[in-house]
């Protein structure tokens, strides 16, 4: 028997290191692994740089194979600085692109659309039409709930057509699927049926659960000049969802405590704002650094003593940053300032691994670093408990089974 075809349409794949584009080749490269015939229709990287690079300039498609996937790229608008009607038209060029590029490969058995961009959605209603199949629309971010929270759009009128087209995909796919239970409750609420919504979560990267690294750790000190330094680390995306000025006026507050430094790294629209806010307040013991190589990178967080999770207030459970799943499966100690009824909140709490603090309260988050500071025991604690709760939560072959199992049922009704 020949094997199932699957076609996966979404803008984050690989290369990219952060964010969804990770999560995006771990699906597919599984089920490649698995024997299904995996196509994935994404743009050119450019995540969370917001840059293409030059091997991917200029081109409107191209056919790359990694790991037993074909990948096909079609064009993206990425624009130099990132706003509202720019991020949209950035969203709407992939949108025509990638679905003049699925008109063109050979029909497959199921799709695996993944949203944001919200959008997608349409193009996955359409193709399941032309060849009469199902679709999984996965969640990993509520766009439209995002975009109302953040104020990041002033128009009623949008928001009601941004709505109408979530309901419709929802309503047309064969399955829903997201990343926690309260999200999955968020789409329930919108009038979508219980048995349709799946619990499909990301996966915390096995070498997490071997760090702390003694090596690594002097590696990454001696490199930044860190040998003695307390480190409180905040890593991935820099955008407006994070609210990461809290770090650096956390950072201010603490200035005279001795021996604590703050590291910003990673990358993303915000980034040159924070910067030169840090800049005007003169904080010599707050760093950035860009975005790491996997392995410097778990370096980092071998080294780091305290782990940051941030979020603007307005966001409750529009979405699961994967830098929990890191840090919990890296026996990291977590400060969440966070919304107190997110799933962020929850997960920190529930699992014992840290402190929560109202999001956006510098002075907040200035206590708690200063009693994980000042408490190697509870730091380790939290750090253990954090770590026994990832095992139980987040481990890549159960999650990605469970995935497998959603496709295998949909492919064999």
């Amino acid at each position: 028997m020949a094997a199932y075809r699957i076609l996966f349409l979404g803008i984050n794949y690989w290369p990219e290191k952060t964010g969804i584009g990770i999560f995006n080749t771990g699906r597919c490269e599984f089920l490649s692994s698995k024997g299904y015939e995996v196509s994935m229709i994404t743009a050119f990287p450019y995540y969370p740089f917001w840059e293409i690079p030059a091997e991917y300039r200029g081109k409107w498609f191209k056919d790359e194979s990694r790991n037993g996937v074909k990948i096909l790229r079609s064009f993206v608008y990425v624009p130099k600085k990132v706003s509202t009607l720019s991020r949209i038209a950035h969203e709407a060029s992939f949108l025509f692109s990638s679905l003049l590029r699925a008109l063109l490969v050979k029909k497959p058995d199921l799709l695996f659309v993944v949203s944001p961009p919200l959008g997608l959605g349409l193009s996955a209603f359409l193709l399941s039409k032309l060849w009469n199949i199902p679709y999984i629309f996965h969640v990993p971010d509520l766009q439209p709930d995002a975009a109302r929270d953040l104020g990041m759009i002033n128009s009623n009128l949008f928001f009601d057509i941004l709505y109408k087209i979530e309901k419709f995909v929802y309503d047309n796919a064969s399955k829903v699927s997201t990343l926690t239970p309260a999200m999955r409750h968020k789409i329930i609420s919108k009038g979508i049926a219980a048995e349709k919504v799946l619990l499909l979560p990301d996966w915390a990267d096995p070498l997490l659960f071997s760090l702390p690294e003694r090596n690594g750790a002097l590696k990454f000190r001696e490199k930044y000049g860190l040998d003695e330094h307390l480190i409180v680390a905040h890593t991935g995306n820099m955008g407006v969802k994070q609210g990461l000025d809290i770090v650096i006026e956390a950072a201010e507050r603490l200035k005279e405590k001795k021996g604590i430094v703050f590291l910003l790294v990673g990358d993303g629209a915000d980034r040159r704002r924070l910067e030169e806010k840090a800049q005007s307040l003169n904080l010599p013991q707050l760093k950035f650094i860009p975005l790491l190589p996997k392995e410097e990178y778990l370096d980092l967080l071998s080294a780091a003593d305290i782990a940051l999770v941030t979020q603007k207030k307005e966001v409750g459970d529009i979405v699961f940053p994967s830098k929990v799943m890191t840090y919990l499966s890296a026996a990291k100690p977590v400060i969440g300032a966070v919304n107190k009824n997110s799933e962020v909140a929850k997960v920190i709490l529930e699992a014992g691994a840290g402190r929560v603090v109202p999001a956006e309260d510098s002075m907040a988050m200035a206590e708690a670093v200063a009693e994980l500071a000042a408490d190697a025991q509870l730091r380790q604690r939290f750090g253990e408990e954090g770590r026994a709760y990832a095992l139980r939560k987040w481990q890549k072959k159960k999650v990605l089974e469970e995935m497998e199992k959603a496709v295998e049922d949909l492919l064999k009704k």
